[in-house]
């Protein structure tokens, strides 16, 4: 059975870590830093069995705007629609319908997030950004 959770106490940090710490948006982040991430996000564990197979995380204020990070199915679980399960628990979470404005980054799955209305910035050059 598959579940979708927003509990954060069922979250398996360490599966999440290191899956997180190979992939090109998050190479090398600690464990420290993945706990952190987790703590000032809004969070969705996704269970297949009750075992964690992937996660997603939102970075919000509730009303204006989210960001959606750290996507991501298992490698073992992919192709079986659960990144679209994941993504339609996110959409419809009750506590995040009032926001008006969604963004996130994505360098290979604009397919999956284009199903969910997301498409390129309409006005990019107001964007900016700082990296350090």
């Amino acid at each position: 059975m598959i579940t979708v959770s927003t509990d954060k106490t069922q979250l398996d940090i360490a599966f999440i870590q290191h899956f997180l710490k190979d992939i090109y948006w998050a190479a090398g982040r600690t464990i420290e830093e993945v706990q952190t991430t987790i703590d000032h996000s809004f969070c969705f564990g996704i269970y297949l069995d009750q075992q964690q197979i992937g996660f997603a995380r939102v970075i919000t204020d509730y009303v204006v705007f989210a960001y959606l990070m750290d996507v991501f199915i298992d490698e073992k679980h992919r192709g079986h629609g659960y990144s679209k399960m994941l993504i339609e628990a996110m959409m419809s979470e009750p506590q995040l319908q009032q926001v008006k404005i969604w963004r996130l980054a994505t360098s290979d799955a604009h397919f999956l997030y284009e199903k969910f209305g997301f498409k390129a910035l309409a006005h990019p050059e107001k964007m900016m950004e700082k990296i350090t």
